[in-house]
């Protein structure tokens, strides 16, 4: 069990065609204008869209509580402190009851006049349909550059494709968001973790707009978080690169141990000074400090797995 609720696995019969998962945090300024934008998107389908709030600061979830007060097409979770985006995602998904779901932020840099696009290639036949960035406006060239070298990175420490340009915007189908649910970790990296279940997948490309109104909550703290992650859950790439490291700084050891003997046996003369002593501790002690963090990272990760605490708290629910 995901949460503290129970987990529903199915569609039930009588459900909508379309169910909205919409991650909230801090996004007061956005949300009348996001449910007016998704209601028109969203008009020629029998549908219901899930906010979930992740602990937000503002009235959030007051104005989202007043809103769904007068529409049971729309359903609200508050969740007890933030859990993070990826959590938030995997708890609107699990209060779904639609055929297909799609995956949308509240800060309206995802359109949501993209989801008619999206629910015509699910009727084709598709079962996840990612929005591929076409273009991305109000971001800088550090964010840009560090976006576009970890899906290329990531992609390469894979054994499964992560298509590049990426978010969490997508459809999934029934059967898709029920695979996904299947997975309990506790770190969720869900674009990476939507690639790997596999299925027919296909990408919907999109221009990413500059956000509404208000801040990112996403700092490049959390987006390194988000990034190892990722790496940690679908690769044990860093763990070869901590093993060739160590074997490295040993075999560059062993040679230095052979020069000094060499020196000391054939009166060639001792080495001067400290700088070359100082040097070789410092590069030693720098690969066996990485080795270590790279073990700690997996070992945390580990940690936290075998706890097998919830995801999520549900604080208070609106139309579940």
């Amino acid at each position: 069990m995901l949460g503290i609720q129970p987990t529903r696995r199915d569609a039930p019969a009588g459900g909508p065609e379309i169910s909205v998962v919409v991650p909230v945090h801090n996004e007061s300024g956005n949300i009348s204008v996001l449910i007016d934008r998704l209601s028109k998107a969203l008009a020629s389908y029998d549908h219901e869209i899930v906010f979930v709030d992740d602990g937000s600061r503002d009235d959030s979830f007051q104005k989202l509580k007043s809103v769904a007060a007068g529409n049971d097409r729309l359903r609200v979770l508050s969740l007890s402190r933030n859990f993070g985006h990826q959590v938030a995602v995997t708890a609107g998904l699990e209060h779904t009851r639609g055929r297909a779901i799609v995956i949308i932020d509240a800060d309206l840099q995802d359109p949501p006049e993209v989801i008619p696009e999206m629910v015509a290639k699910w009727k084709e036949g598709f079962d996840v349909v990612y929005g591929q960035r076409a273009q991305r406006d109000g971001e800088t060239w550090m964010k840009r550059a560090t976006a576009k070298c970890f899906y290329r990175v990531i992609d390469r420490m894979t054994n499964f494709s992560i298509p590049v340009d990426t978010g969490d915007f997508r459809l999934v189908s029934r059967r898709a968001a029920d695979a996904f649910l299947a997975m309990p970790e506790r770190h969720r990296f869900v674009r990476g973790m939507f690639s790997w279940i596999g299925f027919k997948q296909t990408g919907v490309l999109y221009h990413r707009a500059q956000r509404n109104v208000g801040r990112t909550s996403y700092t490049y703290t959390r987006m390194v978080r988000l990034a190892l992650d990722g790496i940690t859950s679908f690769s044990n790439v860093p763990l070869h690169l901590a093993t060739y490291l160590g074997f490295a700084a040993a075999a560059i050891g062993f040679v230095l141990i052979l020069w000094s003997l060499y020196q000391k046996f054939y009166g060639i003369g001792t080495m001067k000074g400290w700088t070359s002593l100082s040097v070789i501790v410092l590069f030693i002690g720098g690969v066996q400090l990485f080795v270590i963090g790279v073990l700690g990272q997996y070992i945390g990760r580990m940690q936290d797995e075998l706890k097998r605490r919830p995801l999520y708290v549900i604080q208070e629910s609106v139309n579940t």
